[in-house]
């Protein structure tokens, strides 16, 4: 894996993105930011599965004057998503925003960017810019690849927020196609210091949507790209958050919770391993410790190929075995399976 590339770091709220932090991970509240008690609790949601940072949509002015109240229920730093309207970026800025997204393909006239900079400066707010491959400005080069061409805008709104003295700045490029994505990613790397937020917009439900950010965002992470992450998927932004920090855990770039280890059935197996695996798995969202557990279908192997799990089952016909650490603890019967695994994950 290549080392990570070296960006400048920045402050949303009390969380740091980039330089030597922690890749951050971060979701979008799927609520009406109008319904002040809904956004709440769907981020106080967010916050126990581990989110850092959240975005809400502020499609009005009412939608600005819900901040306050939803900052006061919450306990991760809040971004404004604005597009069209400028001064819906100026109002989230007033009402408290930690900070904010802008589409340079939806606001785009430099006098507008302007007033919100000047502002976001006196407040010391970061601002992210958000290209977005479905949303271009009409003045981009057509000539180009999108991902020359998401690039060109990004580097045009970097140089009109340094001309006025502005430096928080964090960016992204998003597109569905991966390969269009991580070119960019790669292209943009190298052209500033400013730290990336990385994700596949739009990627789709959890079943493809999943794989799609996996391959894309594990791509630009191996290569060292990436300060915060996004898995954009048409589900609960809690499978956003999950999806996020297994990406970040396969590749050994942070530890949030318990890595899951299980086989994937064969004919040897004497159990419903598919549902077992599928059990543990659920009673695991509620665990909070970086072990590794496994689930293995095979009491003559399980061991010893679980053998780095902190604690796993490998089941037989009508028992299994609990293991820890690839030594045997005691034999179980069937119906205690999960029960005395999840027993053993407590001890830890």
């Amino acid at each position: 894996m290549n080392p990570r590339r070296t960006s400048k770091p920045i402050q949303i709220g009390n969380v740091t993105v980039g330089g030597n932090a922690p890749i951050v991970v971060q979701s979008m509240t799927k609520t009406d930011t109008r319904d002040i008690m809904s956004t709440i609790a769907q981020i106080k949601e967010l916050e126990d599965y581990g989110c850092q940072l959240v975005r809400v949509a502020v499609p009005d002015a009412e939608a600005t004057q819900a901040i306050p109240a939803i900052k006061r229920g919450i306990s991760i730093p809040l971004i404004a998503d604005i597009h069209f309207d400028y001064r819906l970026a100026l109002m989230a800025l007033q009402a408290g925003a930690d900070g904010l997204r802008l589409n340079p393909g939806n606001i785009s006239k430099p006098k507008k960017i302007s007033t919100i900079v000047r502002a976001a400066k006196e407040k010391m707010i970061p601002i992210r810019i958000g290209v977005n491959a479905g949303s271009l400005p009409k003045t981009v080069n057509r000539r180009s690849s999108i991902a020359e061409q998401m690039v060109d805008v990004a580097l045009q709104q970097i140089d009109l927020l340094e001309i006025l003295d502005f430096d928080l700045i964090k960016v992204s490029l998003k597109a569905f196609d991966v390969p269009t994505t991580i070119e960019a990613y790669q292209s943009i790397a190298q052209k500033t210091p400013y730290p990336l937020h990385i994700g596949i917009t739009e990627a789709g439900t959890p079943r493809r949507g999943v794989i799609r950010s996996a391959v894309g965002i594990g791509t630009l992470l191996y290569q060292g790209i990436g300060d915060t992450i996004r898995v954009s998927l048409t589900a609960h932004p809690r499978e956003e958050v999950v999806a996020a920090y297994e990406i970040l855990k396969s590749l050994n770039l942070r530890q949030h919770g318990p890595i899951l280890v299980s086989c994937p059935s064969c004919g040897r197996a004497e159990v419903d391993i598919v549902r077992l695996a599928e059990e543990v798995e659920e009673e695991l969202l509620k665990v909070d410790k970086p072990i590794r557990v496994a689930v293995m279908g095979c009491v003559v192997n399980g061991p010893g190929e679980a053998k780095d799990a902190d604690v796993g089952i490998a089941c037989g016909k009508g028992k299994a075995v609990l293991f820890k650490k690839g030594k045997k603890l005691r034999v179980v019967a069937e119906k205690d399976f999960v029960v005395a695994l999840m027993r053993e994950i407590d001890k830890f």
